[in-house]
C-alpha cells in the first residue's frame, strides 16, 4: 500500500538560554565599577596605612563621639525653639491681621465720609446757583456741570470686539497696556468725546460720569478712567444737543470717521442714534481753583 511520502519534522537546534541582563551591560558596568579607579586606589592606600575607617585610638573615638552629642544637641535645640516660637508667631499674625481689618475699616470709613462732605458740597454748590435765579447763572451751572440737564441729543455707544479676549497681531494700535487690537483705549474716548463737543454737543457723560473742563479720561493698566473713576465696557455715551443734527456732524467730521476705520479695522462695535430725550446728571464735585463771584450793584 503506497502512500504519500512523509517529510522529515524540521527540528532546530536548541540554544542556551541568554541571561536575562545581557542587554544591560553598560548598567552592569556601572553597578560592578560604582567607585572611581582613583578614589578606590586612594581607598586601599588608606586602609593599607592603617588611616581608613572608624577611629582606632580612644582620643579619636571620643572627639568622634563628642561631635555627634554636639550634633544632636543643636538639632534638639533648634526644634525646640521652633515649637516654642510657632505659638508667637501665630499671634502675632493674628494680631497683624485684625489691625489690617481695622485699618481697613478705617479706610472705608474715612471714604464713605469723603463722599458724603463732595455730595453735600456740590448740593450746595447746586441750590447757590439756583438761588441766583438769573439766566447767566442758569448757563453757567449747566456749562460747569453743577446741575442735572436734559434734552434732545444722542446715544453713541462704544464697545470691545467679540474677540477682544484673543489678543492683538502687531498692529499699530499693540501697546503694553491694550495689547489685544480689538479693546478700546483711553484715547478712543478721548477722541469720541472731543468729536462731540466738536459737533456741537452742550453737555456729555460716558457710563453715568459728567464730563467738565476739567475731567480727564486716563488709562490704568486696562481699564479706562474718567475723573480717576474705573469704567467698565460698554462705554454708553450720552451727549446733549440738536439730536439728528448733532449725529449727523458728528458721524462726518475727522472724529467720527475715526471711530468707524476702528469698526471696520478692528471689530470695534459702535451704534449712534438720535434720542429725543437724554438725560445728563451732575458732576460729582465742581472745582473752582480761581474764580470769584462778582459783586453785583443794585438798581436806585
Amino acid at each position: 500500500m503506497c502512500g504519500m511520502p512523509q517529510h522529515p519534522p524540521v527540528r532546530s537546534t536548541p540554544t542556551r538560554p541568554s541571561r536575562p541582563d545581557a542587554s544591560m551591560s553598560l548598567l552592569n558596568n556601572v553597578m560592578d565599577h560604582s567607585l572611581d579607579d582613583g578614589y578606590a586606589e586612594a581607598a586601599a592606600r588608606k586602609k593599607a596605612d592603617g588611616t581608613g575607617g572608624m577611629p582606632k585610638t580612644v582620643r579619636a573615638k571620643l572627639g568622634l563621639a563628642v561631635g555627634l552629642v554636639l550634633a544632636a544637641l543643636v538639632v534638639t535645640v533648634g526644634a525646640a525653639q521652633a515649637r516654642i516660637s510657632a505659638p508667637v508667631m501665630a499671634k502675632e499674625r493674628e494680631e497683624l491681621i485684625d489691625r489690617i481689618q481695622q485699618q481697613t475699616a478705617a479706610a472705608d470709613k474715612l471714604e464713605d465720609s469723603v463722599d458724603d462732605l463732595r455730595d453735600d458740597v456740590s448740593a450746595r454748590q447746586r441750590e447757590a446757583l439756583k438761588d441766583g435765579g438769573s439766566r447767566q447763572d442758569d448757563l453757567v451751572g449747566i456749562l460747569s456741570g453743577a446741575v442735572e440737564v436734559h434734552g434732545p441729543g444722542v446715544k453713541l455707544v462704544v464697545n470691545d470686539s467679540k474677540d477682544a479676549s484673543q489678543g492683538g497681531d502687531g498692529g499699530p494700535r499693540e501697546t503694553s497696556g491694550f495689547s489685544d487690537t480689538g479693546r478700546v483705549r483711553d484715547r478712543d474716548m478721548q477722541r469720541v468725546v472731543n468729536g462731540l463737543w466738536e459737533s456741537g454737543a452742550e453737555a456729555v457723560s460716558i457710563n453715568g460720569q459728567r464730563l467738565t473742563a476739567l475731567s480727564a479720561i486716563r488709562a490704568a493698566g486696562d481699564a479706562i478712567l474718567v475723573d480717576n473713576k474705573p469704567l467698565v465696557p460698554p462705554y454708553t455715551v450720552l451727549a446733549v444737543g440738536d439730536g439728528q443734527r448733532l449725529s449727523t456732524r458728528f458721524q462726518n467730521s475727522p472724529d467720527g470717521l475715526y471711530l468707524h476705520a476702528l469698526q471696520e479695522n478692528f471689530g470695534i462695535r459702535t451704534s449712534i442714534s438720535a434720542e429725543s430725550d437724554v438725560k445728563v446728571p451732575a458732576a460729582p464735585s465742581v472745582i473752582v481753583r480761581t474764580a470769584e463771584p462778582s459783586s453785583r450793584k443794585g438798581t436806585s
